[in-house]
Order: structure tokens, then C-alpha cells, then sequence
């Protein structure tokens, strides 16, 4: 039951998109469309759940000077690999998602669940917690994604809702990020209570 209370606590109390507000220049940057932000929040969860559970089950060996060096080894060790892997299986993804892909790298939600939470649990809840995180970015990113691409252009994942005549393409440019996820946000807040 406690590593349900982890797994849920990434999607609903500590929400990495709408909550705590991290990872916003993927969060901004790729979220033109459902699809865009659904591949960037599956790729960061990826990165995320092996990461949680190599650091924590190599804790006791890093000595405490290169901690954090060596989460980011790694941590961009499995970015490497995750980015030869879209390369090679989904070079339309990879297209779409281009720099951003890289960037995982630096993302703070991924070093910040090393540091604040894998480096201190067990394996399991380590992985619980990866996946409660990366589900709850994922979730933020998709649906984002998806108000934005249904008020810029009429459809959700590239299905038609209305005309995209009807649409407001500022929502599909930069300051239609910055709009949406502040409304975004206003509601999770509402909901919340």
C-alpha cells in the first residue's frame, strides 16, 4: 500500500506539471500538439524509472563528493541510449521532438527524484515513484497538449473536433503555451481545493 501512496502521489499531490511546476521548458517547448507531449512525457518517464532504480540500487556506493556527478552520468547515459532508441524506431518522433530530447539530460524533475527520493529508498518504491512521477508529467504534458491543439486547430491527436477555421493559432505558437498552461493550472487548483 505505501508504494501505491508513492505511485499516486507523482499524478495527483505533487504533480510535476501542474503542482510543482517542473520541467517547464519541455513543458512549453513540446506541447504543440497531444502527440508531441505524450512522446516527450513517455520518453522523460522512461528516463526517470531506470534512473530511480539504478541510483537506487547503486546509493551506497557513490561517495558523497560525486553524488550528483554521478547521477548525471547516469542519467545521460540512459538518454543516450533512449535517444539512439527513437532514432532508430521512431525517426518521425525524433523529428518532432528534436533538441528536447536531449534536454532530459537536465530536466529537474529526473535529478531531483535521484537526489530527493532514489537516493534514499529501496529499488521498488524507487521505481514506483518513477513511474508515479512520469505518469503524472506525462498526463501534463498530454493534456496541455491537447487543449492546445484543440483551440489552435479544431483537432485532438490530429482527429477532428471542429473546423480549424474556428481555431486560434496563437494556441499553437509559444505565448499560446504560457496561456494554456496557466489556465491549466488555475483549474488543477480549483479541483484541488
Amino acid at each position: 500500500m505505501n508504494n501505491f501512496k508513492v505511485l499516486l502521489n507523482g499524478i495527483i499531490k505533487e504533480n510535476p506539471t501542474f503542482v510543482l511546476l517542473l520541467g517547464m521548458c519541455p513543458t512549453l517547448g513540446t506541447t504543440s500538439s497531444a502527440i508531441n507531449g505524450m512522446s516527450m512525457g513517455l520518453a522523460t518517464m522512461a528516463v526517470l524509472i531506470c534512473s530511480n532504480l539504478i541510483i537506487s540500487l547503486i546509493k551506497n556506493l557513490i561517495p558523497d563528493m560525486v553524488r550528483i556527478p554521478s547521477f548525471i552520468v547516469v542519467i545521460a547515459s540512459l538518454v543516450t541510449i533512449l535517444q539512439m532508441f527513437i532514432k532508430a524506431y521512431a525517426p518521425d518522433v525524433d523529428a518532432k521532438l528534436g533538441l528536447f530530447i536531449p534536454l532530459i539530460v537536465v530536466n529537474c524533475i529526473i535529478l531531483g527524484r535521484a537526489e530527493a527520493f532514489a537516493a534514499k529508498r529501496g529499488p521498488l518504491a524507487s521505481i514506483c515513484d518513477g513511474i508515479g512521477m512520469g505518469l503524472g508529467f506525462t498526463l501534463g504534458l498530454t493534456l496541455l497538449g491537447a487543449s492546445r491543439e484543440l483551440l489552435g486547430t479544431g483537432q485532438v491527436f490530429s482527429l477532428p473536433v471542429f473546423p480549424e477555421q474556428y481555431g486560434a493559432l496563437v494556441f499553437v505558437l509559444a505565448p499560446g503555451a504560457f496561456i494554456a498552461l496557466g489556465y491549466l493550472i488555475a483549474l488543477v487548483n480549483k479541483v484541488r481545493g
